[in-house]
Order: C-alpha cells, then sequence, then structure tokens
C-alpha cells in the first residue's frame, strides 16, 4: 500500500502524472494502429506520444532534483534544476516529436504507399483525443487555479513552475495533430492520394517544432534566471518605506531559485544614527517582516549602503 508521502506527492504532481498515463498509452495504440494501416501521419502521432511520455519523466525527475536540500556546493539548493530539465524537454520536442515527423512525412511523399485499412486509425485517433482532451482538461484546471486575474499568455509568461505550462502546451499541440492526423488519413483515403498522408505528418512537425522554440524560450529564461512577481517586489519596496529607520531605498532585486523560493538582495540607506547593533536589529526585523509576507523568500541580503554610492533603481509605481 502507498504511504501517506506517496499520495501527497501524486496529487502534487497530479498534472504530469495524468499527461504520462495519457501519453503511454496513446502511443501503444497508435504504434499499432500505424503498423495496421501504414499511415505517415499516424507513425509521426505515434512518435510524438511516445516523446511526450518521456518527457513527463524528466520533468517528474527534474522535480525530484530540485527537492535536493542546500549544500556547500549549492547554496541555494537545486531548485532551477527543474529549469535545465525543462530546456531538455523543449530539446526533445524538437529533435524527437518534430524531427522524426518531417522525416517520415518527407519520406512518405517521396515514396507514398497506399493506407491499408484506415478504420483503425479512426478508432485510435478517437480514443487519444477522448484521453488527451483528459489530461489537458486536467492540466487547464490546474493552472487556472494558479493563474490569477492574469490572462493565459500573461500567466504563461510569468509562471516560474514549467511542468504546468509544457503540460498545456504538449496536450494542446497533441489536440491539434490529432485532428490534423485524421483529416490526412481522411483524405488519403477518400481521394486515393497517399502523399496527402505525408503532408499531414509534416504539418503535425511543423505544429511540434513551433511549439518547442515556444518552450525553449520560457525555459531559457527561466534557466537564466527571472524576476519575482511584480507585485511581490512591490510589495517589499512599500514594507521598506514605512520604516523610519530607512532614509531611502536603492534597490531591490529579486531571482527565482526555484518555482516557489525567492532570493532578494535590497540595497538601502540607514538613518546615519543607528549604532551598529541597532542596524543589526533592524535588518533582523525586516527579514522577519519580509518573510511573514512572503512564503516565497527563501533567503534575503540586506546591504546598508549610502544612497550617493549606490546603484539607483527606480522604484515599481505600478505593474
Amino acid at each position: 500500500m502507498a504511504s501517506p508521502a506517496a499520495f501527497r506527492h501524486i496529487k502534487a504532481n497530479i498534472v504530469l502524472y495524468g499527461a504520462l498515463l495519457a501519453n503511454l498509452g496513446i502511443a501503444i495504440a497508435k504504434f499499432v494502429a500505424a503498423a495496421i494501416s501504414g499511415s505517415s501521419s499516424m507513425l509521426s502521432e505515434s512518435v510524438h506520444s511516445l516523446v511526450d511520455s518521456g518527457n513527463q519523466l524528466l520533468l517528474l525527475y527534474g522535480q525530484a532534483q530540485a527537492k535536493r536540500p542546500a549544500d556547500r556546493f549549492h547554496p541555494f539548493g537545486y531548485g532551477r534544476e527543474l529549469y535545465f530539465w525543462a530546456f531538455v524537454v523543449a530539446i526533445l520536442i524538437f529533435a524527437g516529436g518534430a524531427g522524426a515527423s518531417l522525416y517520415e512525412g518527407w519520406t512518405h511523399i517521396t515514396n507514398p504507399e497506399p493506407l491499408r485499412n484506415p478504420t483503425i486509425n479512426y478508432v485510435v485517433l478517437a480514443v487519444a483525443a477522448s484521453l488527451e482532451g483528459t489530461s489537458w482538461t486536467i492540466a487547464v484546471r490546474e493552472f487556472a487555479t494558479r493563474r490569477g486575474n492574469a490572462n493565459w499568455w500573461q500567466a504563461i509568461r510569468q509562471s516560474k513552475d514549467p511542468a504546468g505550462f509544457i503540460v498545456i502546451f504538449e496536450d494542446s499541440a497533441a489536440l491539434l495533430g490529432l485532428a490534423i492526423a485524421a483529416g490526412g488519413v481522411w483524405a488519403s483515403h477518400a481521394m486515393g492520394e497517399p502523399r496527402i498522408d505525408g503532408l499531414a505528418s509534416i504539418a503535425i512537425g511543423l505544429i511540434l517544432a513551433a511549439v518547442a522554440m515556444l518552450l525553449a524560450r520560457e525555459a531559457k529564461g527561466l534557466l537564466i534566471g527571472e524576476s519575482a512577481d511584480p507585485a511581490l517586489i512591490t510589495a517589499i519596496w512599500s514594507l521598506l518605506e514605512q520604516r523610519s529607520e530607512i532614509s531611502a531605498v536603492n534597490h531591490v532585486r529579486t531571482i527565482h531559485t526555484s518555482p516557489d523560493a525567492v532570493f532578494v538582495a535590497i540595497s538601502a540607506d540607514f538613518d546615519d544614527q543607528l549604532t551598529m547593533g541597532e542596524g543589526e536589529t533592524l535588518i533582523e526585523s525586516i527579514e522577519a517582516d519580509l518573510k511573514t509576507a512572503s512564503p516565497q523568500i527563501s533567503s534575503i541580503y540586506i546591504r546598508p549602503e549610502k544612497r550617493c554610492n549606490a546603484i539607483i533603481q527606480q522604484r515599481p509605481s505600478s505593474f
């Protein structure tokens, strides 16, 4: 029997596990259908589902690695390792999914073979659409609970957790690919032109390439390091400016060290009348207030610095 910790882990990663189970079942069914019917677009979809299954495993592995505690070699922990594996996923979608689909499509166009018994394709595509649709619905609902008032595109651009939006992109591309594959199989059979099925496979490959490049761009930003949510930065400024012991806030800089951990670096001009002991007490009080204000703030560095000697950052007024 699974432990309570295992159940909590599965619940926390329901999007990835749902997508993994769906894609494994779909991949097997598609490979069988492709072997029976000889459909190029169905074979492309088979590779697509197999690649997606591997992607979910990599993201689960990345999440496990990211939870390792900090050590002397990685004092801020391993949280950003998840961003590395998200970038690897984007590369796999491009090389594995898009590359295989484009190659298979071109091969089918240059050496066309008539489809054999396309009925099995329609059955598998219908089942696949049902499973992919279920996975997509789970991913969208989970992401919707975290996007707040932002629109979908803004929420994806601002998200620091790649697992959620990667599954949304993958499943969206999969549903579109299924529609194209179904159209390609039908047109090839109805018109007696097997090259159409090859064109459908190329179209699927181009969609996967576009999704891969989009995901790679988002993963690259996270891997390099992105600042915290603008609302959190504004809250930090406000909290600091409320302190009478601080003459001026020079800058507030933030970076995500994991999806749910933020490092904050602050430069502020302290009142000249403060003693060293009072300054230390003030810094401890500010750190406590910041961590109370946002559990995401995991590490804080506060540097007392004269405003005339500091690099000044304009206070964010609105976002």
